[in-house]
């Protein structure tokens, strides 16, 4: 029964996805997935139960099957945070293997019903060293294309801070909980020889990357925008480093030296921002990103994000939580602020969620924001 409910699971998923509006690449990607996750686990199913030997057509159809699943959540992994080469010849290589097994497999599958039937019922006799390879390919797929996985959404943590104020919703934690779900059930499948351990596992796993998978909305929906010119067809700009790249790798000036902004609108334009934080408050928005601020601005987000870089020694994410968390600090000395919660201050200040605020103040300051509250008062 449980077999049942699993696939009866993914299959509603699978219709829940298929009917989400204004599907993402993510959501192509994740859709498709989800239908070989289907039909792997129904072939499972006959296996397990033998019944697939009724119809020894079947027979050999999911093996390969298990070295696309890795490749998969790689595709999803780089859709959902934008980090997919742009190379569709080069993305085709990662199915490779499975083609390759399947062509191997030919012969087998023109094999008449009862040699099929009886490789089967002796372990593959007469498949032993390709058997042993498919194995050891499997293991290394899974692992290595996890490690992989888990590679793009570090990088894409750090990305996002260059890009957004609040990070609650394109953290994409939920993702690299479920990617190292994953590894387990990898792990599962190299030291467990129980089918039904796998199942299970695939099945929780389903559901959950099905189910945040429907509420992850795009992170990257646009690319480019009209309201900004190619920094690299102006005739200002000859080369603009990317946004995207991270702050470890160069400092500011070594990350902008080829960056056609001149030092005069670079001033111009950070007095500007100045104004905004300072007399507009624009930080009270809980949802401001480089994007939007951009565009009051009206210059080239990479410009924005290289005048913060250069001037603050700040990204985006802690240039704007800076203003708020000077704002609740100083809503907190005023004597209104004394019958409001420390929340709601927070609110007020600009922060989207109380987890957001209390991290990013701890890691401010060194204090959670009940302690700093107490130490105002004992002074």
């Amino acid at each position: 029964m449980i077999f049942i409910a699993g696939i009866s699971i993914a299959i509603f998923i699978e219709f829940l996805l298929l009917s989400k509006k204004n599907k993402s690449k993510a959501d192509k990607t994740l859709v498709l997935w989800m239908f070989l996750m289907i039909i792997h686990l129904f072939l499972f199913y006959l296996s397990h139960t033998q019944i697939i030997y009724e119809y020894p057509f079947l027979l050999g159809v999911e093996m390969p099957m298990p070295l696309l699943h890795g490749v998969l959540l790689y595709f999803y992994v780089g859709s959902v945070t934008n980090q997919l080469p742009k190379n569709k010849a080069l993305l085709s290589l990662h199915f490779l293997p499975s083609l390759a097994t399947y062509l191997y497999l030919v012969t087998f599958f023109m094999l008449p019903a009862v040699n099929k039937i009886e490789v089967f019922k002796n372990e593959g006799v007469g498949y032993e060293v390709f058997m042993a390879i498919l194995s050891v390919s499997i293991s290394l797929s899974g692992v290595l294309y996890v490690l992989w996985s888990n590679v793009l959404l570090r990088r894409h943590k750090r990305n996002i801070l260059s890009r957004f104020s609040d990070l609650e919703k394109v953290d994409l934690k939920w993702l690299q909980f479920l990617t190292w779900g994953l590894g387990g059930i990898w792990i599962i499948v190299i030291f467990s020889e129980r089918g039904t351990e796998i199942f299970l596992a695939l099945v929780v796993f389903i559901f959950l990357i099905g189910f945040f998978g429907i509420r992850q909305g795009a992170i990257f929906s646009i690319t480019k925008s009209s309201a900004f010119p190619d920094p690299e067809k102006t005739e200002k700009v000859n080369i603009v480093t990317p946004m995207i790249e991270t702050f470890e790798k160069h400092t500011p000036k070594e990350k902008y030296a080829k960056s056609g902004l001149k030092e005069a609108d670079s001033e111009h334009l950070y007095k500007r921002l100045t104004t905004l934080m300072t007399e507009e408050f624009v930080y009270k928005n809980g949802e401001l990103s480089i994007r939007e601020l951009a565009t009051t601005l009206d210059v080239h987000p990479n410009y924005l994000s290289q005048i913060i870089n250069e001037r603050e020694g700040k990204n985006f994410y802690d240039f704007v939580n800076g203003y708020r968390l000077e704002e609740f600090k100083k809503l907190l000395k005023q004597p209104k602020s004394k019958n409001l919660t420390l929340l709601s201050l927070a609110y007020d200040s600009g922060f989207n969620s109380k987890s957001s605020f209390n991290r990013y103040f701890k890691r401010t300051t060194g204090l959670t924001p009940s302690q700093y509250f107490a130490s105002l008062n004992s002074g």
